[in-house]
């Protein structure tokens, strides 16, 4: 209900970072989901697999940081209209691929944008809605994940039942070019935060586009790295690394892992993802609204606790009822706790450099946490795979703890300016 006291500029924020996030998503998975086929029609190696999965993260990392840089100085509004035509361009693009080292290039510049979506998206959402329902909304925004999620997977089922498998994965990567269509709605429907409008007002006129483009003006983003700011960028890297590194372990490999270890078909697959989406679904809507009542260091030590007991167990439980049903609660708390990050993440730097510190503190996350597909494909060749995605869980749900009790709390505060 807090929605209907939103204004109708809050609202239209929300939803074009809702819909790009989700378009984002979308463009994500769908990789996931065709790994099995590209195992059999090129004669990958899972090792390889693992890498197009871990480039596009890497890539993403980079691209992150560097749109947090770019919306702090040329606005957020913009930036994010760039970030996404560029990971709409490359999705299409990888559906022409004829060979392993062409998808990994086009996956791997499709990454700059998919990172530099969510840390500009995040930002304008943070700045543009008020203190007491900044959590809820980041929340919001980041179940659209989960539509995603849920979109690709039934539109894999649909093209493996409508198409053969050499044309099926290529409609997938070419679906991926309709998020440039958000564009329109952008650049008619939604403004630039006030926080912002008001940062860029006590910079003259005159100076503005210097700033922008010397040397000098790299200092601000390198502010993060200095003390006070210093403790928060480090700490927020390492919750972010966990966060990431859990769920990339999970997501990149469960396809393969349920047909493979668990011998289900494309049919029996889509019942057991779909039930964790739904459980995801719900995960975000609950970990929103909870980080705005219990705060944001306690719902992200409780989720992570919970996650990595649930990935244990949906790793080592033979196939049954018990495996489909544990399925939702495991999406509610691996997916879940992202809700009150990127509220936090707005929260721990002022207004000068929160896009940047923002960006990076996600993006480096993304970029360590993206060697954990990899190593996954590396390790399932000593042990099971199912083993493989659990050790790696399990360890970086124990950095999230850590990170989590080391930060400040946020919950509540005013946005600065400076």
């Amino acid at each position: 209900m807090w929605l209907k006291t939103t204004s109708a500029n809050e609202r239209r924020a929300m939803l074009a970072a809702y819909a790009g996030y989700g378009l984002d998503g979308f463009d994500f998975l769908i990789y996931t989901f065709i790994i099995p086929t590209l195992l059999t029609l090129w004669g990958m190696s899972k090792a390889q697999a693992g890498y197009i999965a871990s480039a596009a993260l890497i890539t993403s990392a980079i691209g992150g940081w560097g749109a947090g840089v770019l919306a702090d100085r040329f606005g957020r509004v913009r930036v994010l209209q760039l970030t996404v035509l560029w990971f709409a361009a490359f999705t299409f693009l990888s559906g022409f691929t004829h060979s392993y080292g062409q998808l990994l290039f086009t996956r791997a510049m499709q990454g700059f944008g998919f990172g530099g979506e969510w840390a500009v998206g995040s930002v304008l959402v943070s700045e543009t809605i008020e203190a007491r329902h900044r959590g809820k909304a980041a929340g919001v925004v980041q179940s659209s994940w989960s539509v995603g999620w849920a979109a690709a997977a039934f539109a894999f089922w649909a093209v493996s039942v409508f198409f053969p498998p050499d044309l099926g994965w290529r409609i997938l990567f070419w679906v991926g070019i309709l998020p440039a269509l958000l564009i329109i709605y952008i650049r008619r429907n939604v403004k630039e935060p006030a926080i912002f409008l008001g940062m860029r007002a006590r910079v003259p006129v005159r100076d503005r586009a210097a700033a922008a483009r010397a040397p000098s003006g790299a200092a601000h983003f390198l502010d993060i790295f200095r003390p006070p700011l210093l403790r928060n960028t480090v700490l927020a890297t390492a919750l972010s690394t966990g966060m990431l590194g859990a769920y990339y372990s999970v997501t990149t490999w469960l396809s393969t892992f349920l047909e493979t270890e668990r011998h289900l078909s494309v049919t029996g697959r889509t019942g057991y993802l779909l039930m964790l989406i739904v459980g995801s679904l719900a995960g975000y809507l609950a970990s929103a609204w909870l980080s705005d009542v219990v705060g944001r260091r306690a719902g992200f030590i409780w989720f992570a606790c919970c996650g990595a007991l649930l990935i244990l167990a949906y790793t080592h439980m033979p196939v049954s009822g018990g495996m489909l049903l544990i399925g939702f609660p495991l999406g509610f708390f691996v997916l879940g706790i992202f809700s009150g990050m990127g509220a936090c993440f707005s929260e721990l730097f002022p207004g000068a450099v929160r896009g940047s510190g923002q960006g990076f503190c996600y993006s480096a996350g993304r970029a360590i946490g993206a060697a954990c597909p990899a190593l996954i494909g590396v390790w399932s060749t000593h042990v099971s795979l199912g083993q493989s995605i659990s050790a790696m869980t399990v360890g970086a749900y124990a950095l999230v703890v850590i990170a989590a009790w080391a930060l400040p709390e946020t919950r509540g505060r005013v946005l600065s300016i400076v």
